[in-house]
């Protein structure tokens, strides 16, 4: 079954996302809820991970905002939250700046 929205949300999600990102969108839909988010802000975290790989303030915010939205799905603590959000921003920054050099040329 898939889910409808009312024509103004319609519209809220058809300027907010990409024209890749809506025609992944019906897919997205077809969950209820908060699980909708959830799936918005997956495919827009995915965007910019592609598009924008350098910016790290983005996908620092778009991490928060998806921990807020699993946070309130599955209503956990603070503490979860803020550990859920340091090791993907971790992840996210060692994939921007590998640490270790390895992706440094030698010559």
């Amino acid at each position: 079954m898939t889910a409808r929205l009312p024509p103004k949300a319609k519209r809220f999600y058809e300027k907010a996302l990409t024209q890749a990102e809506r025609r992944e969108f019906p897919v997205a839909l077809e969950v209820e809820g908060v699980d909708q988010e959830i799936a918005v802000l997956r495919l827009r975290l995915r965007t910019a991970l592609k598009h924008r790989p350098e910016d790290l303030q983005l996908m620092l915010r778009g991490v928060v905002m998806l921990v807020q939205a699993l946070a309130a799905k599955y209503r956990l603590p603070k503490a979860d939250q803020d550990a859920i959000c340091d090791a993907v921003a971790s992840e996210i920054e060692g994939e921007a700046w590998p640490r270790d050099g390895a992706n440094e040329q030698h010559g």
